[in-house]
């Protein structure tokens, strides 16, 4: 039996805030991926809410406070394993907080998703931000 390398699970914080959605660019393109919502690796004895705050502080330098998971996959570009958080906004400014993994930040629009990710989001959370996002 050959042992396969396990991807660690990564949590993302699916933040709206005034009408968009807080989106990171990645340094460097993860397969298609170059857009992407502020998250990582969840720590040892930490839950995927808690690894979402932790990360989104380290990454963007927003307070957050976690609201609701919307949903896991493994995800179909990278095989990693994914929890997504809705989160709500309590302070902060967006910045680039982690200059080595991301090069810029932005606050997206609805009809601005298609642009950023045109292979299309997670099914739970274009239904969250189908629901929280004006049109």
């Amino acid at each position: 039996m050959t042992e396969q390398s396990v991807q660690p699970p990564v949590a993302t914080a699916i933040i709206v805030d005034g009408g968009k959605v807080l989106m990171i660019r990645r340094q460097v393109r993860e397969g298609k991926l170059l857009w992407a919502f502020p998250g990582g690796g969840i720590e040892a004895g930490e839950t995927p809410e808690q690894a979402a705050v932790r990360e989104t502080a380290e990454e963007v330098g927003l307070e957050v406070k976690a609201v609701r998971v919307l949903g896991d996959r493994v995800h179909p570009q990278t095989g990693v394993p994914m929890t997504y958080v809705a989160c709500e906004l309590i302070s902060g400014d967006a910045i680039v907080g982690d200059a080595e993994e991301i090069a810029a930040v932005s606050w997206i629009g609805h009809g601005d998703i298609p642009e950023y990710v045109p292979y299309g989001l997670f099914g739970p959370v274009q239904d969250y931000l189908d629901e929280t996002l004006p049109r």
